[in-house]
């Protein structure tokens, strides 16, 4: 993929670490101008010091109007990933109102908002753009523990189908990475469960995690001109999960 997206802007959201920051490093590495999106200033220095020199860091909050309107003012936007996200996992049953609004705001209204806006910048500067969410298995099936995030996920992979219907005449492409779980720093305590890890190794027919690099592939596909009709579709990283 070297050069593939040279001459590209790309943003990426939730960029400090884990894949936010594998996804990041990618694009750059492929060629493309990234602006890299978290809240932790210190996280993002690490991140703009990537050798390629072609990393921009935003301190910024996603669920704020202020970063929604930066992006919707910026002067040009050809990829966006859409990877800012959280979850509270806990029983159905005792999940509390603001636990619930809270992933709601972060992994849905606010992935709704930014979208918007990219999709805007783009259509205003007349770019045929890559508009890639960062999804989940958990977008295409249910689990015991994770009622609010699969929720959410399952809310993106059906924004994702509307959007790229909807925008394809702009020649705007719309799709998802769609991943089982990655050891990162927002895994890693869970994984660290031997039940809970003993479960996710269960269900994955090919005996093993996910890595941030098959993550970063996926997403490079996607953002490249070899993906040119590819558009509403779910690219599933997930060992077999959801093939079961």
């Amino acid at each position: 993929m070297s050069d593939a997206l040279a001459g590209e802007t790309a943003l990426v959201t939730g960029a400090g670490r884990g894949l936010g920051r594998a996804c990041a490093e990618g694009l750059a590495d492929a060629g493309a101008s990234v602006i890299a999106v978290a809240r932790s200033s210190d996280d993002l220095a690490e991140v703009a010091a990537h050798a390629s020199g072609r990393i921009e860091a935003w301190t910024a909050d996603v669920t704020d109007d202020a970063f929604v309107e930066r992006v919707a003012a910026l002067d040009s936007l050809s990829i966006i990933v859409n990877n800012a996200g959280g979850n509270r996992p806990g029983p159905f049953v005792d999940i509390d109102a603001e636990s619930l609004d809270a992933i709601l705001e972060l992994n849905v209204r606010a992935c709704f908002r930014v979208a918007q806006a990219a999709a805007r910048t783009m259509i205003r500067s007349g770019t045929a753009g890559s508009i890639i969410h960062m999804s989940s298995q958990m977008g295409h099936v249910g689990s015991p523990g994770r009622t609010v995030y699969c929720m959410t996920k399952h809310a993106i992979e059906g924004l994702s189908k509307a959007m790229a219907v909807e925008l394809a005449p702009q020649g705007i492409r719309v799709n998802t990475v769609a991943p089982t779980f990655v050891e990162t720093p927002l895994t890693r305590p869970m994984l660290q469960n031997k039940e809970f890890r003993d479960f996710v190794y269960g269900m994955i027919p090919m005996g093993k995690l996910a890595t941030e690099d098959d993550v970063v592939a996926a997403v490079l596909y996607l953002a490249s001109p070899s993906a040119g009709m590819v558009t509403g579709h779910s690219l599933v990283i997930d060992g077999g999960w959801t093939a079961q």
